[in-house]
């Protein structure tokens, strides 16, 4: 099992940022089964202010390559997609294009 962290922010609105959880109360079943299909077996997402962090873990056979083009060529997962843009907003250092960020482990308790 691999862990994963990334993170991605809101658009700094309480409107807007209580939109999104509520979306999240009641996520479709496409994007559910697309996430657990590509290996995910723990997917949380928590907020402070505007920041959201993911936890992800997956199994062996989980990629990231893969879940993003099996992503791209799922209508579906795209629809999803652009609907979240809405009301999210790329991290200042995020690559173009790049939504959630992966995080750098920098600690482990002992």
């Amino acid at each position: 099992m691999q862990r994963y962290c990334l993170a991605l922010d809101l658009k700094d609105d309480p409107k807007i940022i209580a939109d999104y959880e509520r979306y999240h109360q009641q996520v479709w079943p496409e994007i559910i089964q697309s996430i657990q299909s590509a290996g995910i077996t723990l997917l949380d997402i928590y907020r402070t202010g505007n920041r959201l962090f993911m936890i992800m873990e997956v199994n062996d056979q989980y990629s990231h390559a893969e879940k993003a083009k099996a992503d791209a060529a799922n209508p579906k997962v795209q629809e999803w997609e652009t609907l979240m843009w809405k009301f999210q907003q790329a991290l200042p250092w995020a690559k173009p294009g790049e939504k959630w960020v992966l995080m750098e482990k920098i600690f482990e308790l002992p």
